[in-house]
Protein backbone atom coordinates (compact mmCIF):
# COMPACT_ATOMS: atom_id res chain seq x y z
CA UNK A 1 0.00 0.00 0.00
CA UNK A 2 1.35 3.02 -0.49
CA UNK A 3 1.82 5.93 1.99
CA UNK A 4 -0.74 8.04 1.24
CA UNK A 5 -3.29 5.75 1.23
CA UNK A 6 -2.00 4.83 4.72
CA UNK A 7 -5.40 5.93 6.96
CA UNK A 8 -5.44 8.19 9.64
CA UNK A 9 -6.46 6.94 13.32
CA UNK A 10 -10.19 8.37 12.62
CA UNK A 11 -10.54 6.68 9.44
CA UNK A 12 -9.25 3.75 10.65
CA UNK A 13 -11.65 3.46 13.77
CA UNK A 14 -14.68 4.59 10.96
CA UNK A 15 -13.91 1.72 9.02
CA UNK A 16 -13.86 -0.67 11.89
CA UNK A 17 -17.37 0.87 12.69
CA UNK A 18 -18.86 0.64 9.57
CA UNK A 19 -17.81 -3.19 9.63
CA UNK A 20 -19.64 -3.80 13.10
CA UNK A 21 -22.34 -1.49 12.49
CA UNK A 22 -22.84 -3.80 9.20
CA UNK A 23 -26.84 -2.91 7.61
CA UNK A 24 -26.98 -0.55 10.16
CA UNK A 25 -23.69 1.53 9.39
CA UNK A 26 -25.09 5.29 9.10
CA UNK A 27 -24.14 8.72 10.17
CA UNK A 28 -25.46 8.80 13.50
CA UNK A 29 -24.43 5.38 14.70
CA UNK A 30 -21.23 5.55 13.28
CA UNK A 31 -20.59 8.86 15.09
CA UNK A 32 -21.83 7.24 18.39
CA UNK A 33 -19.47 3.91 17.72
CA UNK A 34 -16.74 6.49 17.28
CA UNK A 35 -17.57 8.59 20.33
CA UNK A 36 -18.08 4.84 22.57
CA UNK A 37 -14.39 3.83 21.29
CA UNK A 38 -12.73 7.29 22.00
CA UNK A 39 -14.70 7.73 25.42
CA UNK A 40 -15.70 11.52 24.00
CA UNK A 41 -18.02 13.73 22.27
CA UNK A 42 -17.08 14.39 18.23
CA UNK A 43 -18.65 16.80 16.61
CA UNK A 44 -20.42 15.72 13.30
CA UNK A 45 -17.77 16.97 10.74
CA UNK A 46 -15.75 15.13 12.93
CA UNK A 47 -17.38 12.12 11.44
CA UNK A 48 -18.66 13.58 8.03
CA UNK A 49 -15.54 14.71 6.43
CA UNK A 50 -13.78 11.26 6.77
CA UNK A 51 -16.75 9.49 5.66
CA UNK A 52 -16.58 11.22 2.03
CA UNK A 53 -12.82 11.46 2.38
CA UNK A 54 -12.69 7.47 2.79
CA UNK A 55 -15.67 6.77 -0.07
CA UNK A 56 -13.56 9.48 -2.05
CA UNK A 57 -10.70 7.14 -1.94
CA UNK A 58 -12.63 3.59 -2.77
CA UNK A 59 -12.73 2.43 0.78
CA UNK A 60 -16.45 3.09 1.41
CA UNK A 61 -19.09 2.63 -0.78
CA UNK A 62 -22.44 4.06 0.29
CA UNK A 63 -26.53 4.01 -0.96
CA UNK A 64 -29.14 6.36 0.34
CA UNK A 65 -32.26 4.30 2.07
CA UNK A 66 -35.85 5.03 1.43
CA UNK A 67 -36.65 8.45 2.84
CA UNK A 68 -39.26 8.03 6.63
CA UNK A 69 -41.61 10.38 8.02
CA UNK A 70 -39.42 10.10 11.30
CA UNK A 71 -36.63 12.08 9.81
CA UNK A 72 -39.04 14.35 7.72
CA UNK A 73 -38.79 12.87 4.64
CA UNK A 74 -34.88 12.80 4.49
CA UNK A 75 -32.92 9.34 3.56
CA UNK A 76 -30.14 8.25 5.35
CA UNK A 77 -26.86 7.43 3.93
CA UNK A 78 -25.72 3.73 4.56
CA UNK A 79 -22.14 3.15 4.38
CA UNK A 80 -20.64 -0.13 3.15
CA UNK A 81 -16.73 -0.96 3.49
CA UNK A 82 -15.35 -2.35 0.54
CA UNK A 83 -12.71 -4.64 -0.71
CA UNK A 84 -9.84 -1.65 -0.72
CA UNK A 85 -11.03 -0.79 2.66
CA UNK A 86 -10.85 -4.29 4.25
CA UNK A 87 -7.54 -4.29 2.73
CA UNK A 88 -6.30 -1.19 4.10
CA UNK A 89 -7.48 -2.22 7.06
CA UNK A 90 -5.41 -5.29 7.29
CA UNK A 91 -2.47 -3.14 6.27
CA UNK A 92 -3.01 -0.37 9.15
CA UNK A 93 -3.16 -3.67 11.35
CA UNK A 94 0.02 -5.28 9.65
CA UNK A 95 1.47 -1.60 10.48
CA UNK A 96 0.77 -1.68 14.24
CA UNK A 97 1.62 -5.31 14.72
CA UNK A 98 5.16 -4.54 13.29
CA UNK A 99 5.56 -1.33 15.12
CA UNK A 100 4.68 -2.53 18.77
CA UNK A 101 6.83 -5.57 17.89
CA UNK A 102 9.25 -3.03 17.23
CA UNK A 103 9.01 -1.70 20.75
CA UNK A 104 8.41 -4.45 22.54
CA UNK A 105 11.88 -5.56 21.50
CA UNK A 106 13.57 -1.75 22.65
CA UNK A 107 11.60 -1.66 26.15
CA UNK A 108 11.06 -4.66 27.91
CA UNK A 109 8.17 -3.37 29.79
CA UNK A 110 6.08 -3.23 27.15
CA UNK A 111 6.15 -7.37 26.88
Amino acid sequence: MLQSELLSRIEEIILIAVLELGDNAYGVTIRAYVEDALKRKCSIGAIYVPLERLAERGFLSYRDAEPTQERGGRSKRMYTVTAKGVTALREVQRLHESLWSNIANVIPAFN
